[in-house]
């Protein structure tokens, strides 16, 4: 091989081959140049100034190295090899058209279902109103609603058997970014009958503490809550598996409990549970959306978690 020839060959074999190959946009210019006759009515069809559909195609000339359009008061006529590139073009064309409707067909995959995992508060108490908005902007999104303890939630998201979770605890489990979506606060609940009820002062922390409580179970954000903020918790009076069997429990008597202000807004107004005051502790907390490392949520998963910011539980 010539010195002369290999170096041609080193100038076509440069780079990628983005920078070899004309861009689709124009390419489809081209194919409008060689279906209407004129440069001008092309530029209008791909939406372009004639000035911008010129310069591109003298850009495409100069990195293809041939002539493509013969310009004349008459129109725009391509040349022999214009048409021959043309050829190529519409099938590089086809197959990108090909390429779109895949990419849409797997949107409209992802689009056409949402898979949810949320604690318990979250999912009984605020899910149920995002998700009625959700349904306007995406009637066509069947969603499935996976509720359990932040642990649980986290465990989906990992497996990949969600798209999107909602935790209450202190912290966000390793493998998960967040995003704090709403504030909470935790409070101590009683039956009217019960001794706290008639108290005249604040229930010291270290009494909550030492207190045997209706509870939820371990890994449950509200327990990681009440558990840092008071040091250590006595033994559970009982521990359940839900907030609503929680706020049952404290309703009919059994003992204290300490729940979210979201769950007992109800009972409270009604006086089937009274809040008691505590000094010298915050039961306040962060509400978080969820979702895998490097992977933010996209297509109706964005949508909701949009949603929750907008419709917060209480104000920041």
């Amino acid at each position: 091989m010539s010195e002369a020839s290999g170096a041609a060959e080193e100038r076509r074999g440069a780079g990628s081959l983005a920078h070899r190959v004309p861009d689709l946009g124009a390419l489809e210019l081209l194919l409008a140049v060689a279906r209407l006759g004129s440069l001008g009515a092309a530029a209008r069809e791909v939406g372009i100034t004639q000035p911008a559909a010129s310069s591109r195609i003298r850009s495409m000339e100069r990195q293809l190295g041939v002539a493509l359009v013969d310009r004349s008061p008459r129109g725009s006529r391509l040349t022999d090899a214009g048409a021959l590139v043309t050829d190529w073009a519409r099938r590089v064309v086809e197959a990108a058209e090909a390429f779109d409707a895949g990419a849409q067909a797997l949107r409209d995959r992802r689009d056409s279902r949402l898979r949810v995992a949320a604690s318990m508060t979250i999912a009984e108490y605020l899910l149920p109103g995002w998700l009625i908005a959700l349904r306007t902007r995406r009637p066509d999104t069947a969603v499935s609603l996976l509720a359990g303890n932040s642990a649980a939630v986290a465990e989906r998201l990992l497996a990949d058997e969600a798209d999107v979770g909602f935790v209450e605890g202190l912290s966000v489990p390793s493998g998960l970014d967040s995003a704090v979506i709403a504030h909470d606060r935790l409070i101590v609940v009683t039956a009217p009958a019960h001794p706290w009820a008639r108290r005249r002062r604040p229930l010291a922390a270290q009494e909550l503490a030492s207190t045997p409580l209706i509870l939820r179970e371990k890994g449950s954000g509200t327990r990681q809550v009440l558990d840092a903020a008071l040091g250590g918790l006595a033994r559970p009076l009982i521990e359940l598996s839900s907030t609503t069997a929680v706020k049952a429990s404290a309703v009919s008597g059994a003992g204290p409990a300490v729940l979210s202000e979201l769950a007992v807004g109800d009972e409270l107004s009604l006086r089937r549970l009274v809040s008691i005051p505590v000094d010298g502790v915050a039961l306040r907390r962060d509400l978080r959306a969820v979702w895998p490392t490097g992977h933010r949520p996209v297509g109706p998963a964005r949508d909701l978690l949009s949603l929750t910011r907008s419709r917060p539980a209480h104000p920041a």
